[in-house]
């Protein structure tokens, strides 16, 4: 947002290691280390065009327990009440794509709803990084909303609907010498392997961490990651000889897996397309985490050059942006 134009006046995270790693690159903010819930923003009326966010998504990940709005880490109602408060001219909001899925589509109705009865006009999407020239395949669900006017998203400026190819994960990763030190955790072959046609999916070895194809976008990196659920790159390129040995019918093979590294997190932060000399505070596994839960600057960048535009008005281009259908279509996750 900040390489948009957007200049962020306050800050708000209940880990202190985030607030260390915001305050050191936007020093001038203010940093809220709390619950939202503990805080007032009506001071920010008036101040504030634009709130951005994203409320905490494990309600609504389909790798999680999947509460939902009975989980209480669902922080859309307050999302809405720091609206309510400020009365920005926009908002934009992220999520997993989880939420767009059958089961959870009443809910986003619900809050689109919610949203235009504060008198935004709302405009949602399900995008993928990869769209945008980040080296990873990671999908996210926006939402954003303008008193006036309607947001119009940015068209894809890379992959097979643009002019220019993905981004390889290959760009950023030298399979021979890792930027940094990779988690020690050896990465071993399940016992009872599930594989598919793609020798990078499926589940054919222990631990939540897959295999990276480094001539296309990488799997989206964990939150978890740091340990057994961080990817790791295939330095003999074992993963498809393998994986065509058990669609064959092979026996599943044990013990560790030759050549294989997993991915530091340097390599994990340039897949996020965070700058080369970004610093993030705390822990080591802290740093995966923070940057694991990010959107990826890239595609922040996109979304934020393509909200300021708009709010400044300047005029829609049809051949760079689109307006998505007002229909609420139900999504299933792929």
């Amino acid at each position: 947002m900040k390489r948009a134009g957007i200049k962020p006046v306050a800050c708000v995270d209940k880990s202190k290691d985030a607030v260390a790693t915001y305050d050191a690159h936007t020093p001038d903010a203010e940093h809220y280390r709390s619950d939202i819930r503990c805080i007032s923003f009506e001071r920010y009326r008036g101040l504030v065009d634009v709130v951005f966010g994203g409320p905490p998504c494990q309600p609504f990940s389909t790798g999680g327990l999947r509460k939902g709005t009975a989980d209480a880490r669902n922080m859309f109602p307050e999302f809405m009440r720091v609206l309510k408060e400020v009365r920005p001219a926009a908002f934009l909001a992220e999520n997993v794509p989880g939420l767009a899925t059958r089961n959870r589509v009443q809910y986003l109705a619900e809050l689109l709803n919610e949203f235009e009865a504060l008198g935004f006009n709302v405009s949602w999407n399900v995008v993928s990084a990869a769209d945008y020239g980040v080296p990873q395949k990671r999908r996210r669900l926006i939402i954003v909303g303008m008193k006036k006017g309607m947001f119009w998203f940015p068209k894809p400026t890379h992959g097979p609907d643009a002019h220019i190819p993905h981004v390889a994960s290959g760009s950023v990763i030298d399979k021979a010498s890792p930027l940094g030190e990779p988690p020690d955790c050896p990465v071993i072959y399940a016992k009872f392997p599930d594989p598919r046609r793609s020798p990078y999916a499926g589940h054919v070895y222990n631990g939540g961490g897959r295999p990276i194809d480094l001539s296309a976008p990488c799997h989206t990196l964990l939150a978890s990651a740091g340990g057994y659920k961080t990817h790791w790159i295939d330095t003999m390129d074992i993963a498809p000889d393998y994986s065509a040995h058990l669609m064959a019918g092979g026996a599943p093979r044990e013990g560790a897996v030759p050549g294989a590294r997993r991915m530091t997190l340097e390599e994990s932060a340039l897949i996020q397309t965070f700058p080369a000399d970004m610093q993030f505070a705390g822990s080591r596994s802290s740093q995966y985490t923070q940057v694991g839960d990010a959107v990826p600057p890239m595609l922040g960048h996109a979304l934020g050059s393509a909200l300021r535009r708009q709010l400044e008005g300047a005029a829609i281009c049809p051949t760079t942006h689109y307006q998505p259908e007002a229909t609420l279509p139900l999504l299933v996750a792929a």
